[in-house]
């Protein structure tokens, strides 16, 4: 896709596109009113100055997006697809530890473990996470929303 294209669409497809990328509405709104864009350097930095806003309480549709760390993604969308792409570093023999480092850090965090997963090796997203156990919720908050907008930027780069 290019800029123009992406100008062109209606606010539901654009907003379709968007939600993929990261699904926190105020972004989504926000990038919406930012169209027409005047190119692909202007998207991502809107983008990225964007996203800087997001709070945690807008953060739940966006983690109910992403599949948890050594799952296989379900159904056939754009979503599913990028997100086995960037779990593509998770060996099948690491998926029990995963399972075991999900159920654990759900039950102290209350939410999915979050990583941007691209280019990162299944020890590399394991040891992430037995490092991210020891945060305060507060300060695990703060690094889900830096890895969620790290995404998105990686999501738009894709698209365009």
């Amino acid at each position: 896709m290019d800029i123009s294209q992406f100008n062109a669409l209606s606010q539901a497809q654009a907003a379709e596109i968007l939600r993929a990328c990261l699904d926190v509405q105020t972004w989504v709104s926000a990038m919406l009113a930012a169209r027409p864009l005047p190119d692909v350097s202007a998207l991502l930095a809107s983008a990225e100055e964007l996203s800087a806003r997001i709070q945690w309480p807008e953060v739940a549709a966006a983690l109910a997006r992403h599949p948890r760390i050594g799952e296989t993604p379900a159904g056939d969308s754009a979503e599913a697809s990028w997100s086995a792409q960037e779990q593509a570093g998770v060996q099948v023999d690491e998926r029990a530890a995963f399972a075991a480092g999900n159920a654990a850090y759900e039950n102290r965090f209350g939410h999915i473990y979050l990583i941007c997963a691209a280019g990162l090796s299944g020890g590399q997203m394991l040891a992430k996470l037995r490092e991210r156990m020891t945060n305060t919720p507060d300060d695990e908050h703060n690094v889900v929303i830096g890895e969620l907008r790290k995404i998105a930027a990686l999501r738009l780069e894709r698209l365009f």
